[in-house]
């Protein structure tokens, strides 16, 4: 494979930006340097001060696949990922059949292999009845654990006090769980559901999946990840009353250690708040729930201020069909992967961020969480998932949407960066206008 050298870029890597050159081959990243020299027959690309960013890591998405193919599958959101920057990502295990042991977790390694644009791992399930399963895993086979501490897809919802404290005492690898307390949230249903029977206002839906549910439920998931010593990854933050219950500084500490247990919040919290809800209703449902304006805002200085370790999408579409049903019966979940690199680098412009902050929570962060080997740094040696991004406004139009869905809740949104070219292990796979050529995602290993 010929060498491509990048040069005249603006890099941004581990809390720097910074002028410089970029040279891979055989897909990795061979030298990093200033005024580097073009070898005979190389590819030389002129970045012309555009930034060039490792390709972000997202560690949660819901892919659908296997068993709901018709709303998503590995090969269509994959490709709407790269196209979105995204070069790696994590897949969630409430899938149908759900990833609850060995046999279905390979299962979904053997489908995305040649058809998964970006670089791929899924995580194994855990349910009341598969703590032997999770006990024989592997490290190397999966990023984590994922246990639903609220209500989910499937025979996922672990709610036996003695099997949650033997998942959080016996994995072998990180946890991760969503948490949101079930009880608590059917109880409010119910009430809503006297009031206005079949008919709730979608409006409501931040009060039914509850702050006081989320902060319940995250109690006890540190609880018994600080019993047993686990570490623990909790999901997708959405109040501002959770971040207290988190400790502020950088996942790797000065003396090399890492945070025990870790957070993040994702894209859609960054952006939307409770008046949303009016102009795009069941197109932003999601669990947990989209809530205040001062949720959000103080969600974005946590992710500043590194009381937020991690920055995901938790992608999770339903079709257009679907989201048009009632509240009531309209499923949660937005389709997000194409365009939060973009929306992140919002947060950059309003001066709330910095590029090297989205960096940081959006590749650096999950690759040392879940001891991805190679990936998500600009380093010599590494993997060229590479990302160059360049600031020129675009405009969200439906028919450039490549998730399945074929919808995104960004429509008629202006974006003020794009993203120019993806590279994944080395190959173009983005050009800044379609997909180029074939998948080359592999599966990522664990450093474990």
């Amino acid at each position: 494979m010929t060498s491509t050298l990048i040069v005249n870029a603006r890099l941004v890597n581990e809390g720097r930006e910074f002028d410089g050159d970029l040279r891979f081959a055989d897909g990795r990243i061979e030298l990093i340097g200033d005024g580097l020299a073009a070898k005979p027959g190389e590819t030389v690309i002129d970045a012309n001060g555009r930034r060039l960013l490792p390709g972000m890591i997202d560690d949660q998405v819901h892919f659908r696949e296997p068993g709901m193919e018709y709303k998503a599958d590995i090969a269509t959101e994959s490709a709407a990922a790269v196209a979105g920057g995204l070069t790696s990502f994590m897949d969630m295990p409430n899938t149908r059949p759900p990833t609850l042991d060995s046999a279905a977790l390979e299962d979904k390694y053997r489908r995305a292999a040649g058809r998964a644009w970006g670089n791929y791992g899924f995580y194994h399930g855990a349910s009341n009845d598969n703590l032997e399963a999770i006990r024989a895993l592997d490290p190397k086979a999966a990023p984590g654990i994922k246990v639903f501490m609220g209500a989910s897809t499937g025979n996922m919802l672990v709610d036996d006090p003695a099997t949650l404290d033997a998942i959080f005492r016996d994995t072998p690898v990180p946890i991760i769980t969503h948490c949101e307390d079930t009880p608590m949230i059917d109880a409010t249903l119910a009430e809503y559901r006297a009031k206005y029977g079949d008919d709730i206002p979608v409006e409501c839906h931040p009060d039914i999946r509850s702050r006081e549910a989320c902060i319940k439920s995250t109690r006890l998931a540190l609880e018994l990840a600080r019993r047993h010593g686990t570490r623990l990854h909790v999901l997708h933050i959405s109040t501002a009353d959770e971040l207290a219950l988190f400790e502020k500084g950088p996942l790797i500490r000065a003396d090399g250690s890492r945070k025990q247990i870790t957070a993040e919040t994702c894209v859609h919290f960054l952006h939307f708040a409770r008046p949303d809800y009016a102009r795009l209703g069941n197109f932003i449902k999601c669990n947990p729930a989209i809530k205040d304006v001062s949720d959000r805002d103080a969600i974005i200085r946590a992710l500043a201020d590194d009381v937020l370790d991690v920055l995901a999408t938790d992608h999770a579409p339903h079709t257009l069909e679907e989201k048009n049903k009632p509240y009531i019966d309209a499923p949660s979940g937005l389709p997000l992967v194409q365009y939060a690199l973009n929306l992140a680098l919002e947060k950059v412009h309003d001066g709330l961020l910095t590029t090297a902050q989205v960096v940081q929570k959006f590749a650096h962060a999950p690759a040392q969480l879940f001891d991805v080997e190679r990936r998500g740094f600009l380093r010599e040696g590494y993997a060229a998932d590479l990302v160059l991004v360049e600031d020129t406004p675009f405009t969200v139009q439906r028919s450039d949407v490549l998730s399945k869905c074929g919808w995104s809740p960004f429509e008629g949104m202006t974006f003020r960066s794009r993203i120019a070219s993806t590279w994944v292990n080395g190959v173009l796979a983005w050009d800044g206008e379609k997909l180029v050529g074939a998948p080359q995602g592999q599966r990522l290993t664990f450093d474990r």
